[in-house]
């Protein structure tokens, strides 16, 4: 008898839930109260997943009082139970509500999907880049760079090395496109090398972002500091030509006095 009962009150409940799903149709149903004691509220949210406008999910997700019971999973074709109550209202949702969610999965959220995947493909956002040096502990050259490219979109971009102008392949070591929050990406990539006099290293980033690719040509030190060394560099070749004539000048005059000297005697 308590089990008729038991039987009795969820299969009200799922009539409730399902009779006001079927009047709402829609992404979110919220808020409605149950003839049954232990139930205060029930909800659906709906979920569209996709990885492009070709493949996606659609997932129903029933709660009662904030808990999971069942959900409906577009891409197996059915309803799950959770619970005990859940799986007693199994055989209703697929008989009654199972067609509606997929025409929903097949139509709606198909349609919002295609819609907002193909505005993604039309907003960017260009990378902050950084390139910096560290030294490798493992490593076979004397330096090492790395160029990061952060808090971009969308995610396909391409980071290279250039060395006096020229692709770098080996001894680059790259990560693969991660998240970096809000629907942004970051990459680093890092190069291994041993400096020659005179040459130029160069970071290129193209991106969808750009008009044309970003080159960051590495500089062992800031500008400024180059500057400095060298008005310092200048300054202290100044002094020691000052100093070379002034004591050439003084040995002409020395010699000169001793030579005066010489030919009064």
């Amino acid at each position: 008898m308590a089990a008729t009962v038991e039987s009795h009150r969820s299969l009200t409940v799922c009539l409730q839930f399902f009779q006001h799903y079927r009047n709402n149709f829609g992404g979110l149903y919220l808020l409605f109260t149950s003839v049954a004691p232990d139930v205060l509220f029930g909800y659906i949210v709906g979920h569209c997943q996709f990885t492009s406008s070709d493949d996606l999910v659609y997932l129903a997700q029933v709660y009662f009082n904030k808990k999971l019971m069942g959900e409906y999973n577009s891409t197996v074709g059915k309803y799950t139970g959770y619970t005990e109550k859940a799986i007693l209202c199994q055989v209703f949702f697929m008989s009654v509500c199972a067609e509606t969610l997929k025409f929903f999965a097949e139509s709606s959220c198909l349609l919002h999907v295609k819609t907002s995947y193909e505005r993604t493909k039309t907003v960017t956002v260009e990378p902050s880049v950084s390139l910096s040096s560290f030294k490798a502990v493992d490593s076979k050259h004397p330096s090492t760079l790395i160029c990061s490219a952060y808090k971009f979109f969308p995610k396909q971009i391409r980071v290279t090395w250039l060395r006096n102008g020229k692709e770098v392949t080996s001894d680059v070591t790259s990560t693969e496109e991660m998240p970096n929050g809000g629907w942004l990406y970051q990459i680093h990539t890092v190069l291994e090398y041993t400096p020659r006099l005179g040459e130029t290293i160069t970071c290129k980033v193209e991106h969808a972002s750009l008009m044309e690719p970003l080159l960051y040509e590495w500089e062992p030190m800031p500008e400024s500091q180059r500057n400095k060394i060298a008005v310092g560099t200048a300054g202290l070749l100044l002094g020691l030509v000052i100093f070379v004539g002034g004591l050439i000048y003084y040995k002409k005059n020395s010699s000169g006095k001793r030579n005066d000297q010489i030919s009064l005697v």
